[in-house]
C-alpha cells in the first residue's frame, strides 16, 4: 500500500519537476541580458546564454544591447532671429546598465524620444538660421552631449545625433533666394571696384614710365594708329600732342630765319 502511494505521488511530482524546470530555462542571445527581480528586489544581471529563472520566486526583463536608432519626429522650432522652421533628427543610443535602464525609469525608449524631441528644440532655438543651416555638425555635438549627459543616470549611451532636414516654408525660401542674389551682386561690384583699383594703379605706372621717355609716347601713338587703322568701319579721331609740334615748329623757325 504504502509503495502505491510512493509511486503514485512519484508519478505526480516527476511531470511537475519537469514542467518547473522547463519554464524557469530562459535562453538570452549575445545581445541581450536578463535584469532577474526576486521577491520583487533587484537580484543580479545574467546572460548571455542559459539562464535559469525560479517560477514564482523570480522575474526577469530582456534588455536588448544593441544600437537604437530612434527617428525624432518634426519640431516646431523658433530661431534666436524669430524664423520659424521645421526640424527633424535621429538619434543613435545603447544600453550601458541595464539595471539602471529597468530601475531607473519606467520606459527608457520613450523617455529617451521625449528627451531628445525637447533638447532639439531648446538647443537650436538658441541659434540663429544661418547657424542651422552652415553648422550642423556643431549643432549636432551640443544636443548629442546635453542627451548623453542627461541620460547617464539611466544607464544609456547616446553615441550621436544628427539632424535631417530643416523645412524652410515658401516665402523664407524666396527672402534667403533674394539675400544670396544681393550677396552675389555686391561681391561682384566690390571685384569689379577692386579691378578698376588694379587698373588705375597699372595705368599710373605706365604713364610714369612713359613720361621718363617722350619717344616711348611717340612709338605708343603710332602704335595705336596701326591698331586702329585695322577697323575700316571706324573714324580715327587722333589727338596730336602739343610738345611734338612744340618740337617740330622748334627744329623748322631756324631754317626760317636763315632765309
Amino acid at each position: 500500500m504504502i509503495f502505491n502511494l510512493n509511486w503514485g505521488l512519484g508519478a505526480v511530482l516527476l511531470p511537475l519537476l519537469l514542467i518547473l524546470l522547463f519554464s524557469s530555462v530562459r535562453v538570452l542571445r549575445e545581445y541581450q541580458r536578463g535584469v532577474v527581480f526576486q521577491l520583487g528586489r533587484f537580484w543580479r544581471v545574467k546572460g548571455p546564454g542559459l539562464v535559469l529563472v525560479i517560477p514564482g520566486i523570480q522575474q526577469m526583463v530582456r534588455v536588448d544591447l544593441r544600437v537604437v536608432t530612434m527617428d525624432v519626429p518634426p519640431q516646431d522650432v523658433i530661431s534666436r532671429d524669430n524664423v520659424s522652421v521645421k526640424v527633424n533628427a535621429v538619434v543613435f543610443f545603447r544600453v550601458v546598465d541595464p539595471q539602471k535602464a529597468i530601475i531607473q525609469v519606467e520606459n527608457f525608449l520613450m523617455a529617451t524620444s521625449q528627451l531628445a524631441q525637447t533638447t532639439l528644440r531648446v538647443v537650436l532655438g538658441k541659434h540663429e538660421l544661418d547657424e542651422m543651416l552652415a553648422e550642423r555638425e556643431r549643432l549636432n555635438l551640443d544636443v548629442q552631449k546635453i542627451l548623453d549627459a542627461q541620460t547617464d543616470a539611466w544607464g544609456i549611451k547616446v553615441t550621436n545625433v544628427e539632424i535631417k532636414h530643416i523645412d524652410l516654408n515658401e516665402s523664407m525660401v524666396r527672402a534667403i533666394a533674394r539675400q544670396a542674389e544681393a550677396e552675389r551682386e555686391r561681391r561682384a561690384k566690390v571685384i569689379h571696384a577692386e579691378g578698376e583699383k588694379q587698373a588705375a594703379f597699372a595705368l599710373l605706372e605706365a604713364a610714369k614710365m612713359l613720361a621718363q621717355q617722350p619717344e616711348a609716347m611717340q612709338l605708343r601713338y603710332l602704335q595705336t594708329m596701326t591698331q586702329v587703322a585695322g577697323d575700316r568701319a571706324s573714324t580715327i579721331v587722333f589727338p596730336l600732342p602739343m610738345d611734338l609740334l612744340g618740337r617740330m615748329l622748334g627744329k623748322d623757325r631756324p631754317a626760317a630765319d636763315r632765309s
